[in-house]
Parts: structure tokens; C-alpha cells; sequence
């Protein structure tokens, strides 16, 4: 294997597999990035045997082959080196040397037969644009659950019907739903169920792919995989049974009030200050033309915030979580939120006021009693 290489095409590169990389396992190979040297360029695979991700690199390819080496040392190494190009050589022994101006180095690394070989894609369900996907990532992901007990619960479903795709997670406690229209898919039904980390793998690669860009989706019994031009990202689907979100979806909630989200925001994080560490709680007292935020810790003190809003209904009294609430209001960019509630002890629900992309977006929260 012989080949040269643009420092910072390889840095990019390396950077979006270290996410994917083992670095707590017993077995080495994990912690390493495979380096293939094809004509084409030079391909970089990473996993963790439930997540891997594979990204072509362009270079110049004078002898084809393969090796893998350590990742995070060598793209702690290939950050420091001067922005120009890099030869670099495997040999017998699975060393790698690299030379860069008058850097000369050698890398100790592991045969590439030992590394795991990751599953072929079969042919994509559906093409759509990188933003749309990175959108409803972004608005889903908070709201899943961190007890891994809750295997289920531990990934967002995304599902696919005729002129639909949507994503939803829940922890039990609070339920993100996105959907959108789709062009180009007319198939039967599909819903899989993609871990939190690949999610977070995938929010990186369409970050880096960009807004323009487009992702091809598909998945086997097993897998789940997304495509972008030069990079595949591979994760193995969650087993098991979501919940039927549809169910907990409220109906009928005859209290609205909107909001203005940033101050509601800045509301919520100056007066959770005083909330107990652990439920984060808050009280929220509806009334006409006002709302009233307020939190108080007996050995601490309290406080109270009072907003002007559009109220409709009668007076009430709500207490929720106040982290669950900034997330959803740190997850949208819409100036205004519309917040609904028929009673104090029924689910409350959060939406943008005004859904530009295209996007429906509900935000369902369990209250608290305080």
C-alpha cells in the first residue's frame, strides 16, 4: 500500500470516524481505522461491531492495499502536521510510515484481514434532501431515553409510508414527533429503529455533507444504512416493539396559550435556579394575558417570572419538568410556540407556531405534581 494524501482532506475524514471507534474494548482492532488504497482514492472504515461508518478520500494511489492503525493516534498526529501532502506507505510488518516535508514517521498497526468487515448496502428505499433528515434528527433525539434497561427506547423510530417520512422517540416521560412529506416513495409501510448513537453519527455526516446535499436510505433485516456521495454510515437496527406513540397523542386540549420561545426560554433557566437538581421542577399558573413561572427550594429560596402571552381558557396551574421543556425550546428556531393543556394532570403539548420546511412537529410532556 503506497499512497499520497492532502492533510486536511485526511483530517476531515478521520474526524467523522472517531465518533464510531471502540475506545474502551478488548479488542484492539476496534480501536483502529482501516486504510484501503484503491484506484479511486483511499477508503477509511470504522466500528464498533454496531455502528461503523466508511468515507472515501481523494489521493493520488501508487500501490493498492490495505492496513489498519491505531485512529485516534493518528489523527492526534495528522492535526499537527503542516497543511500540505502526506506519503505514506504500509509494510510487511503492518507498519505504517508517513512523510510530510521533513517529518519522517512510523505507526505500529494491525493486519487489515483482522478487521471487521462491514455489510454491503442493498438498494435505497428513498433519496432525500440531507436537511430534511438532519431536521427532524435534531428535533427527536433530546427526548430519548438514557436508562439502557429501555433497550427499546434507546433509539427514535423512523418510519416511511406512501408520500411520508417521520421520526419519533420518547423516554416515557416526554414524546418528540416529526414528520414530513416525501416525494419519490409509494412502497409499503416501514418503520426501523435507529440507536441514539448513530443518530449522533448521522447529525455529524450530514452536517459535514451539507444543506444541498441528498441521503440515500436502506435497510435489511439487521441494518440500517445512510449514504451520502462519499460516505456510508452503517448501524445495527434496535430489536424490539416501540410503543404505539399514536395512542398518548392528546386530542382535545381546550387551554392555549403562545409564547414568545427565546423569553420563555430565558424564563425557564433563571427560575429552575431554585427547582430541586433532580426533577428539575417548576410550577406554570395560566390566567388571562399572563403566566407565571415560578420555583422555589425550602433551604434555597424562590422565585417567580411573570410573561405577558395570548391565553385562552380558564386558570390553571401546571407544574413539568423544566429541562424537558428548554430542550424542545432550544430544538426549534421559530419565534413563537404554541402550548396546550386541557387539565394538571394530562399530558401538555408544545409546537412552533408557524412549521416553516414543511416540517409537523409536536412535542408531548407529561406534568408533575409539586
Amino acid at each position: 500500500m503506497e499512497f499520497t494524501v492532502n492533510r486536511s482532506d485526511l483530517v476531515r475524514e478521520l474526524a467523522l470516524s472517531q465518533g464510531v471507534v471502540e475506545k474502551r474494548t478488548t479488542m484492539p482492532i476496534l480501536a483502529n481505522v482501516l486504510l484501503e488504497a484503491r484506484p479511486q482514492g483511499v477508503v477509511l472504515s470504522a466500528t464498533d461491531l454496531e455502528l461503523g461508518i466508511r468515507c472515501e478520500c481523494p489521493a493520488d494511489v501508487r500501490q493498492p492495499g490495505a492496513l489498519s492503525v491505531p485512529a485516534r493516534r493518528l489523527l492526534d498526529y495528522v492535526r499537527l502536521l503542516p497543511d500540505a501532502a502526506i506519503q505514506m506507505k504500509g509494510t510487511e510488518n503492518a507498519w505504517l510510515q508517513m512523510v510530510c516535508g521533513r517529518s519522517r514517521t512510523r505507526l505500529a498497526g494491525l493486519p487489515a484481514d483482522q478487521f471487521p468487515e462491514l455489510p454491503d448496502m442493498p438498494d435505497p428505499l428513498v433519496r432525500l434532501p440531507a436537511r430534511l433528515l438532519s431536521g427532524m434528527v435534531s428535533r427527536t433525539i433530546f427526548a430519548i431515553s438514557a436508562e439502557e434497561s429501555r433497550f427499546t427506547l434507546n433509539g427514535a423510530l423512523l418510519f416511511l409510508r406512501a408520500g411520508r417520512i417521520g421520526m419519533v422517540s420518547t423516554d416515557g416521560h416526554r414524546l418528540a414527533l416529526c414528520e414530513h412529506g416525501l416525494e419519490g416513495y409509494d412502497g409499503p409501510p416501514q418503520r426501523v429503529l435507529v440507536p441514539k448513537k448513530a443518530l449522533a453519527e448521522l447529525s455529524k455526516l450530514l452536517h459535514e455533507a451539507g444543506s444541498e446535499a441528498e441521503v440515500e436510505l436502506a435497510a435489511d433485516d439487521t441494518h440500517v444504512f445512510f449514504r451520502t456521495a462519499r460516505r456510508l454510515l452503517v448501524a445495527r437496527r434496535l430489536v424490539g416493539t416501540f410503543p404505539d406513540y399514536e395512542r398518548v397523542l392528546p386530542t382535545a386540549q381546550p387551554h392555549r396559550t403562545v409564547l414568545r420561545r427565546e423569553e420563555f426560554r430565558a424564563s425557564l433557566e433563571r427560575v429552575s435556579q431554585f427547582s430541586d437538581e433532580r426533577s428539575r421542577a417548576v410550577k406554570l399558573r395560566f390566567g388571562p394575558g399572563e403566566m407565571v413561572v415560578y420555583s422555589s427550594l425550602s433551604d434555597t429560596g424562590e422565585t417567580e417570572e411573570s410573561l405577558p402571552v395570548e391565553y385562552e381558557g380558564s386558570g390553571l396551574e401546571v407544574g413539568f419538568n423544566a429541562q424537558y421543556l428548554t430542550e424542545f425550546l432550544r430544538a426549534v428556531s421559530e419565534e413563537e410556540v404554541t402550548f396546550l393543556l386541557k387539565d394538571a394532570s394530562s399530558a401538555g403539548e408544545l409546537r412552533p407556531v408557524a412549521q416553516p420546511g414543511g416540517y409537523e412537529y409536536r412535542y408531548i410532556v407529561m406534568p408533575m405534581r409539586i
